[in-house]
């Protein structure tokens, strides 16, 4: 049976498009029932629109705090009955109250191969260290920012003339393959969160959850 998906997103939806693009060519058996940003000028909002999906502003600006703002958005969310809640570069901190409520169905996508890195400025931060890999994590959202159970990584390599854009680019193009692979796992009920950690086809996966190689 299709899954129900709410993709929440803040700027340009690259990996919004990634997942719709899988969900036509029959990948992912699921169906986005909308979208949701924080910005009226999200280009991903656009997206949706040439999609004919649902496509919905709820400005945080408009709300006194983070709680209400949080509320709004299950308010608008649960509209949907969704399965899935995609997080695809949503720029906001979520509180405990809103993560508990989709703990076990909420996707975000780090630009990191978690735990190392969490925050911001990933890419410069694994230049610095001298590292010879980098990547991306799907995870599971918890109440700890950037520290849910790991779902899907995706690794590249750093060459000794990569920058921080150009990593950048690497990393980006392995985000759209793991998100649309984490979110087909998930939409067959081959990936999920479980008691003992994330589970694959009924294996525990190891802490780094399921690894996919470089592309490069």
């Amino acid at each position: 049976m299709s899954k129900r998906i709410v993709v929440l997103i803040s700027g340009s939806g690259s990996n919004l498009q990634a997942i719709m693009d899988a969900i036509d060519t029959g990948q992912i058996n699921g169906r986005i029932e909308a979208v949701l940003s924080n910005k009226a000028d999200a280009f991903g909002l656009q997206r949706a629109q040439n999609a004919n999906i649902p496509a919905i502003t709820l400005k945080h600006t408009d709300f006194d705090d983070r709680h209400h703002f949080d509320q709004a958005m299950i308010e608008k969310i649960d509209q949907y009955n969704p399965d899935l809640i995609v997080l695809a570069g949503f720029m906001r901190i979520l509180t405990p109250e809103f993560v508990r409520h989709y703990q076990g169905r909420m996707f975000n996508i780090h630009p990191s191969l978690l735990p190392k890195y969490k925050g911001l400025h990933t890419h410069q931060r694994a230049i610095d260290a001298g590292d010879t890999e980098h990547g991306c994590t799907v995870h599971f959202v918890s109440e700890e920012l950037d520290g849910g159970p790991l779902a899907v990584q995706g690794k590249v390599s750093i060459d000794v003339d990569d920058n921080e854009e150009s990593l950048q680019q690497k990393v980006h193009a392995i985000e759209h393959v793991i998100y649309p692979l984490a979110v087909e796992l998930y939409c067959a009920n081959r990936l999920m969160w479980a008691q003992d950690g994330v589970v694959m086809d009924g294996n525990t996966l190891p802490l780094q959850g399921h690894q996919v190689e470089s592309l490069n």
